[in-house]
């Protein structure tokens, strides 16, 4: 019971931040209930379901506060999943250290492109050119530069879906540098895909029967909490402030996965 406890209370703080700056926090979410003492599918299958839960919850508040892009999650979450499936059946050409050195370099180039200043792509009174796409969310309309924006996004997919992550850590940061749209609405339209990609993963593991419903539905009220509290913190956050916490987070992500590649 104790160990349920103290995994409610960290989880709802990897909750808060990650749905903050648009990250799933799976990986998070596994290790600590792996060390909470959860068998390892189990915590496979719960990490799944609360982060489902999380990104819903985060969803809701994007969505009613108009910083959601559907358009732009159905482009981007289309193309990283083909492009995820290719990355996952060339994986085996690398080796395990291999993958989490090409991992980790990942997330620090992520953070890195975060602090670069990158302006919006909106302009409502412009014709759409050859090779841009003009999407409409709300009472903005973006244009997509496809030129930059197809490669990029399916570079990152590919990449994803070699090191086996759902990709939370890259979503954010492509859409914002490759197609130009905001961090508010970035971070809203990663809460889609984020809970797209958990669902399907904690149906994977919960048709195995690893669903213990006795943690999963006492964290899972914990991350819908941090998701709500997370999602309103972000709108009312600075767009300079979420893109360092996501650089900061993503380059200390990238420090730990080098220094397990090279102890373990």
């Amino acid at each position: 019971m104790m160990n349920l406890v103290i995994c409610c209370a960290l989880i709802f703080i990897v909750a808060v931040t990650m749905t903050m700056v648009g990250k799933g926090g799976g990986n998070f979410y596994v290790v600590i209930l792996a060390i909470g003492g959860l068998p390892m599918h189990q915590a496979a299958t719960t990490g799944q379901f609360i982060l489902f839960a999380a990104s819903v919850a985060a969803m809701i508040v994007f969505q009613k506060n108009k910083a959601v892009s559907w358009p732009l999650a159905f482009l981007v979450g289309g193309l990283t999943a083909v492009a995820a499936l290719g990355g996952g059946y060339f994986s085996h050409l690398f080796s395990g250290f291999a993958l989490k050195i090409i991992f980790a370099g990942m997330l620090a180039a992520a953070g890195a492109v975060m602090l670069v200043p990158v302006s919006e792509n909106k302009h409502p009174e412009r014709t759409p050119r050859f090779g841009t796409l003009s999407l409409k969310s709300g009472e903005d309309r973006y244009f997509v530069n496809l030129w930059i924006a197809v490669p990029v996004t399916l570079l990152t997919g590919f990449g994803s879906g070699m090191v086996g992550v759902s990709g939370g850590s890259f979503l954010v940061p492509l859409m914002v540098v490759a197609c130009g749209v905001s961090m508010h609405k970035a971070v809203g339209t990663a809460s889609i895909l984020i809970a797209a990609i958990a669902f399907m993963g904690f149906t994977g593991h919960a048709v195995q029967g690893d669903f213990n419903p006795q943690w999963a539905l006492p964290l899972a009220a914990m991350t819908v909490l941090g998701g709500i509290l997370g999602g309103n913190f972000a709108l009312n956050t600075k767009p300079k402030y979420l893109k360092q916490i996501f650089a900061y987070t993503n380059w200390l992500a990238a420090a730990f996965m080098v220094i397990n590649a090279v102890m373990v």
